[in-house]
């Protein structure tokens, strides 16, 4: 039977291949013409900034980083191959069956394609991959000393930050590289019947033995110089989750063991390479059985059973000398150090009279009324002006002078909010043409309120034209009102003119044209096309409204524009407004930090910044682990041209050297930040929260006790938020007088209690003003001294039969809701001041939108174990002068442990009465008999009896209930006055 010749490939026509060949060709184009867009842009950008040898050094870099490892992987492959092949066998044995003969065939017909394809690839893929590591060969060029030595093998801290990664990394990629140039040795010999599976005789050629032996030689011989390096990271370590660095088993048996496994990587080498001359597998394979079973016996059995055996039943004898070691370092890479801060035994005495704190003329009056985390919705709809105009969820804290008074102020920008525009506004020209920036500063004095609202100060472009006209200038004058960078903002706005009329939105009777220096021109087509594909806009190519002068600006956010300018920098998650100078601009604290801090603990950024605020969704920290950090840098961004400087304030930084020598004259020295500028800077709030996430344990001076966690503290949770939100209460910037100090001074200030416990044991702060900026200050409190914590005090709050007829009546309002302010606390006359503002939020109807937007109902205080509630602060404090002491909540959730009368304590709950009084007729009888039940309430807390308080409570609770029954739809406010009832007076 005749067979049928085989159907061969079909074949192309010319014409066919001229259009793939285009085809191909304009996908190759298309794809780097968008690589080139890319790459354009940003060269554009930083041009704009003038931070262009910031692209330039980072590009040049990258590249060299490219050549250098693609080419030496390229190079090392490339040989690899040529060797094996020249070595392969000359006669390989025909066989019909031979499965290999094809390939066999295919590879010989073009050997060095192959070869230079293999090599290509390699290269290609180390030269990518190496180019994103451009930051360890920089540091490791400019990197210099700590002048700090580690305390185990005596090498300056710089060693480990800078020489160590870059150690790491190249070793890294010689492994890579021997492993792929051995598995190609082995395909080729393999290919070429230098390794056999199966047939007579020699399985390995000699050839083969020899080149697979060196290979393996190669990467024994350089795990032997790992080892010497891996003793280096044990510094690192954390086998013992109580800290981080080299604990007893590492010392005593790791350590060791590396040098041991070192020695006979170093013979099995010398036995790879014997073995390669001799043509033997056997010595080279009992030297690699040797080196394998060493570093499971040595390197991994015998440290598991030194630490089973001695270290966990005796760490209290054998880790304290680590723990030391661990707490030096620490305290010296987070600046905690003793001498950076001022430990200050502090009385925290329960007793004293309300009334004479109200004196106080430093801390009690700049006790802050307004929370920046709430009042968002208020400045929303009291300053906003326009739909497009907006301010970010959470307001900033700074202060000003006024009248030459210093306070807090709550301050925000007024800014362009795109996401606010209608749909009838929504179109390319407004949305990047006309409605391009935003108008002013708004500020307002924290500890002031005008029936419940801010009292605001507002520099805007009203403001200005006021003033130009002959007016008093805002009570902080800004000349250049008009806000074209800011954190709403989130695209790119076109601006400029020909010469024609203006275009961009102003105010309701005028146009501005935009005069700065921001933007990146925009105006040939070359420019156009760019930022066409970059948008993926057409109307670039179209809108006759771009013309020659125009500009387009992106980036916008000014923390964006902080680190795209310094990639070396972590920028804090809460940049801020400022008037400096009479301009807008936006602060952002920015961070060098290191991973290789020898013996110090490794902090992961995003949680140890993790608060309440960014459970709710505020901006938070990276991921990045750390083991150093310093706020060595401040940046400043101006809100009209987008100008980008950046000021060394820490110009001892080891890590901003480095990196001062890598971009050199990027960042200007500290004697160039202005005196205007520097009384505006705030100690940085990521940064005090990773240091307090320290100082709750490495406060701890003795390791024993730091073993046994003994005097440990904790970050309390932030109780007045919801219940279902448990994340730790955020630090509040204040105006403090410390003890000692002769006046209040802008703190950062945050409490600390007990490691498990509620009560009070610490209260933390960070000076923030010019001649006080970064010291720390911490209020040691006795321990023997119960002073309720933020739970506890909150919970009494919250159980004040003023506030929870406030809260029953607000949850029965129909969409209303109640807001518990930021809780302060407040050193005062020996003791602590408890005050949070009491927020009320009508529901949002169609004829009382006013009502829809948080107003200031209440002052609640506690102070020396009386709460008092009051309209004004003065008004709380009086009330809980004239209170009775309540007792404080143990567990904060309500119930309290109190004497029994045998003695033993008993968790209580206020009692039910057996009997409720008969339902009111109407409305005057529910009114009079919720003033009589607050009465009872009134006498019952006046005799102390608990039983009588229980029952007074719940007969109060019953009127409000009956009187909500009947009518009761209207929410008391700080304009009404107080509610019929309060605590104690």
């Amino acid at each position: 039977m005749a067979m049928r010749p085989p159907v061969g490939l079909p074949t192309m026509s010319k014409r066919a291949k001229r259009v793939l060949i285009a085809l191909v060709t304009l996908a190759v184009l298309a794809i780097l013409w968008f690589q080139f867009v890319s790459i354009y842009v940003d060269w554009l950008w930083f041009g704009e900034v003038g931070y262009r040898e910031v692209f330039t050094t980072q590009a040049l870099s990258r590249i060299a980083m490219f050549l250098i490892a693609g080419v030496g992987a390229a190079a090392c492959v490339f040989l690899a191959l040529f060797v094996a092949y020249r070595s392969r066998p000359v006669f390989v044995p025909s066989n019909e069956a031979d499965p290999l003969a094809p390939y066999r065939t295919i590879v010989t017909a073009r050997p060095k394609l192959f070869a230079f394809g293999i090599a290509g690839v390699v290269g290609l893929i180390s030269g990518l991959s190496a180019q994103s590591d451009w930051t360890i060969v920089q540091l490791w060029l400019n990197g210099g000393s700590f002048g700090v030595n580690d305390p185990q093998f005596g090498n300056d801290v710089g060693f480990y930050v800078f020489t160590l990664p870059m150690i790491q990394l190249v070793l890294g990629w010689l492994f890579v590289i021997i492993g792929v140039c051995f598995v190609l040795v082995a395909i080729v010999q393999y290919l070429f019947g230098g390794i056999r599976l199966s047939g007579p005789g020699r399985k390995v050629t000699p050839a083969a033995t020899m080149q697979l032996s060196l290979l393996v030689a190669a990467f024994v011989l350089l795990k032997a110089v790992q080892y010497w390096f891996d003793r280096y990271e044990l510094l690192f370590s954390n086998r013992n989750p109580t800290f981080t660095g080299a604990s007893y088993t590492d010392v005593n048996a790791v350590l060791p063991a590396k040098l041991i496994l070192m020695l006979i990587a170093l013979i099995c080498a010398i036995g790879f390479i014997v073995g390669a001359f001799t043509r033997s597998v056997k010595l080279p394979a009992i030297a690699l059985g040797l080196l394998v079973l060493s570093s499971v016996l040595i390197g991994g059995v015998w440290p598991l059973v030194l630490q089973q055996v001695v270290v966990n039943p005796n760490g209290i004898n054998r880790e304290p000398e680590y723990i030391q070691k661990n707490i030096n370092a620490t305290r010296a890479a987070y600046n905690i150090q003793d001498n950076q801060i001022n430990y200050i035994d502090y009385p925290g005495q329960l007793s004293g009279d309300p009334q004479e704190i109200i004196a106080d003329q430093q801390t009690v009056p700049n006790a802050r009324l307004l929370d920046p985390n709430v009042l968002s919705p208020t400045f929303t709809q009291q300053q906003q002006l326009r739909n497009f105009y907006g301010f970010p969820d959470q307001l900033a804290m700074d202060r000003y002078t006024v009248n030459g008074q210093t306070q807090d102020y709550v301050v925000a920008v007024r800014e362009l909010n795109a996401a606010g525009l209608n749909d009838a506004q929504k179109n390319w020209i407004n949305e990047h043409m006309v409605f391009t920036h935003g108008d002013g500063f708004v500020a307002a004095p924290a500890n002031t309120v005008v029936n419940g609202y801010p009292d605001y100060v507002v520099s805007d472009l009203a403001a200005l034209q006021r003033q130009q006209a002959g007016g008093a200038a805002p009570a902080i004058p800004v000349s250049q009102p008009r806000t074209y960078y800011g954190q709403l903002v989130t695209d790119y706005a076109i601006v400029g003119s020909d010469g024609g009329a203006p275009r961009e939105y102003d105010t309701d009777s005028s146009r501005y044209t935009y005069t700065g220096t921001g933007g990146v021109p925009v105006g040939n087509l070359f420019q156009r096309a760019v930022f066409a594909t970059e948008y993926g806009e057409q109307n670039f190519l179209f809108s006759t409204e771009i013309n020659a002068n125009s500009k387009i600006m992106y980036n916008r956010d000014p923390i964006d524009r902080v680190e795209k300018a310094a990639p070396f920098l972590t920028a804090d998650t809460k940049a801020y407004p400022a008037v400096v100078d009479g301009r807008i601009v936006w602060i952002v604290d920015a961070y060098t930090t290191a991973q290789n801090y020898p013996y110090a603990q490794n902090v992961t950024l995003s949680d140890a910044t993790n608060n309440s605020l960014a459970a709710r969704g505020a901006l938070s920290q990276s991921s990045q682990q750390v083991s150093y950090i310093r706020n060595s840098v401040k940046a400043t961004v101006d809100a009209y041209d987008g100008t980008v400087t950046l000021y060394a304030v820490d110009e001892q930084d080891p890590v901003l050297k480095a990196w001062e020598g890598v971009f050199p004259g990027l960042v200007k020295p500290n004697s160039d930040v202005s005196q205007d500028l520097r009384a505006h800077f705030r100690y940085p709030q990521d940064l005090f929260e990773v240091q307090r996430s320290l100082l709750v344990r490495y406060h701890v001076d003795d390791p024993v006790d730091f073993f046994q966690s003994s005097g440990f503290w904790r970050v309390p949770n932030d109780p007045t938020v919801s219940d279902t939100v448990q994340a730790p209460q955020p630090p509040y910037y204040l105006q403090v007088k410390l003890p000692g100090a002769d006046k209040a001074s802008f703190q950062l200030t945050s409490v600390l209690t007990g490691f498990q416990r509620e009560f009070m044991s610490a209260y933390v702060s960070a000076g923030s003003d010019p001649d006080d900026y970064g010291k720390l200050t911490v209020l040691r409190l006795p321990t023997a001294t119960q002073t309720p914590g933020p739970q506890q005090v909150q919970q009494l709050f919250r159980t004040t039969q003023e506030i929870s007829s406030l809260v029953t009546l607000a949850t029965n309002q129909g969409g209303s809701k109640v807001i518990f302010g930021n809780l302060l606390t407040l050193p005062v006359n020996d003791g602590l001041l408890y005050v949070e503002p009491f927020y009320i939020q009508g529901a949002t109807t169609s004829t009382t939108t006013s009502s829809s937007f948080p107003q200031l109902n209440r002052v609640l205080v506690w102070y020396a174990g009386r709460v008092g509630v009051g309209t004004t602060l003065t008004q709380a404090l009086t009330r809980a002068a004239q209170s009775a002491p309540v007792q404080t909540p143990i567990t904060g959730d309500g119930t309290s442990l109190l004497p029994d009368d045998t003695g033993s304590t008993t968790p209580t709950t206020p009692s039910t009465p057996s009997a409720t009084s008969p339902p009111p007729a109407n409305e005057q009888a529910a009114l009079a008999q919720m003033d009589a039940a607050a009465s009872a309430l009134d006498a019952a807390k006046a005799s102390g009896d608990l039983g009588q308080i229980g029952a007074a409570s719940q007969k109060l609770e019953d009127a409000v209930r009956a009187y909500l029954a009947l009518a009761g739809t209207e929410i008391p406010s700080a304009s009404l006055g107080p509610v019929p009832t309060s605590a104690g007076g």
